[in-house]
C-alpha cells in the first residue's frame, strides 16, 4: 500500500517538471503572475463546484493559511526567483526543500528524520546542481532570498497539511487552498502586470494542461502522500521535479545532455531511493531478523 501511494505521489513532481516546457512553449511570455493566477483560481473554483463544501470553524483560517503558503505566496516567490536568477541556480536552491520539510516535520509532527534520509536529500541536492547548473551565472541576493523564501513557505505548508487533519476529502482540501491562494494572487497580478494578455488556442491548451495535470492532479496526489507517508519519503520524491524537467527538455526541446547531467541525474535518483524510510526499514529487517519492525524512524524489536 505504501509503495502504491509513493508511486502516485511521484506523479506530482513529474507533472511540475513538465510544466517548465509547457510554460515556455505555450503560455504568454513575461506574465508569470497571470499564469499563476489562472493556474490557481479558476481550477480551484471548478473543483469547488464539484465539491461544494465550505470550511467550518477553524478551517476558515487554516485553509487561508495553507492557500497562502502552498499556492499564493509560494507562486509569487517562485516567479520572483525565476526572474532574478538563472533557472539552474533557482532549481538548486529549491532542491534544499527536502531537508527543510524533514526538519519542520520533526519539529511540528514529531517525525524524526533518519540520518540516511537527510544524507539522501543532500546527495539529491548535489545531483540537482550537476543536472541543471551552468557556468557564468550571477547571484542576485533578492533572487536567492525569494527562492529560499519559497522553499520555507511551501515546506511549512506541506507539513501543516500533515499536522492539521482536515475533516474533508483531498479534493475539497485542494479546492480550498487553490481558491484562497488565487484570491491572494488576483490583486498582486493586476497591480504588477496589469490587464490580462491576449490568449490564443495554444495558450488555452497550455493552461488546461498546467491546471488539470500540473495543479489539480499534482496537488491531490501530493497531499495524499503527505497524509499517508512519512514526510521524509514525500520530500525526497520531490527531487524528481528537475529530473522530469530535464528529460522533457531533452526529448521535446532538443536540449543538450552530457556526462555531467547524466551523473547528476544518477545522484538524484540514488538520493531519492537511498533515503526512503521503506528502504531503511527493509535493511533493518535484514540486519536484525524478520521480527524487527520500524515505528516511525526508530527500530523496534519485539521482546522474546
Amino acid at each position: 500500500m505504501e509503495t502504491k501511494v509513493l508511486v502516485t505521489t511521484a506523479l506530482a513532481p513529474i507533472a511540475w517538471g513538465s510544466g517548465y516546457y509547457v510554460t515556455e512553449t505555450y503560455l504568454p511570455p513575461d506574465r508569470p503572475l497571470f499564469g499563476a493566477l489562472v493556474r490557481a483560481l479558476p481550477f480551484g473554483l471548478l473543483l469547488l463546484a464539484f465539491r461544494p463544501q465550505l470550511p467550518r470553524g477553524a478551517w476558515w483560517w487554516r485553509a487561508a493559511v495553507l492557500g497562502v503558503l502552498n499556492v499564493g505566496a509560494f507562486f509569487v516567490l517562485v516567479f520572483v526567483a525565476a526572474y532574478r536568477l538563472p533557472g539552474g541556480l533557482a532549481a538548486t536552491l529549491t532542491a534544499t526543500s527536502p531537508i527543510a520539510i524533514m526538519l519542520l516535520a520533526w519539529l511540528l509532527v514529531r517525525e524524526r528524520p533518519h540520518v540516511a534520509s537527510i544524507a539522501g536529500a543532500a546527495v539529491g541536492a548535489v545531483g540537482v546542481a550537476l543536472l541543471v547548473l551552468r557556468s557564468g551565472f550571477a547571484v542576485d541576493p533578492y533572487g536567492v532570498a525569494a527562492s529560499l523564501g519559497a522553499v520555507a513557505m511551501s515546506s511549512l505548508g506541506y507539513v501543516l497539511v500533515k499536522r492539521w487533519s482536515a475533516p474533508v476529502d483531498l479534493l475539497t482540501l485542494t479546492a480550498w487552498q487553490l481558491v484562497a491562494g488565487g484570491l491572494v494572487l488576483l490583486p498582486v497580478a493586476l497591480l504588477v502586470e496589469g490587464a490580462p494578455p491576449p490568449i490564443d488556442a495554444r495558450a488555452v491548451g497550455g493552461f488546461l494542461f498546467i491546471g488539470l495535470v500540473g495543479t489539480l492532479l499534482a496537488f491531490v496526489v501530493w497531499f495524499r502522500g503527505l497524509r499517508e507517508l512519512p514526510a521524509a519519503a514525500v520530500a525526497l520524491v520531490g527531487l524528481l521535479n528537475p529530473v522530469a524537467g530535464t528529460l522533457i527538455g531533452i526529448l521535446l526541446a532538443g536540449e543538450s545532455f552530457g556526462a555531467t547531467q547524466a551523473g547528476g541525474m544518477a545522484l538524484v535518483l540514488a538520493g531519492v531511493l537511498a533515503g526512503q524510510p521503506a528502504v531503511l526499514a527493509a535493511l533493518r529487517r535484514r540486519q536484525n531478523g524478520p521480527d524487527a519492525a520500524v515505528v516511525g524512524d526508530r527500530e523496534h524489536v519485539p521482546a522474546a
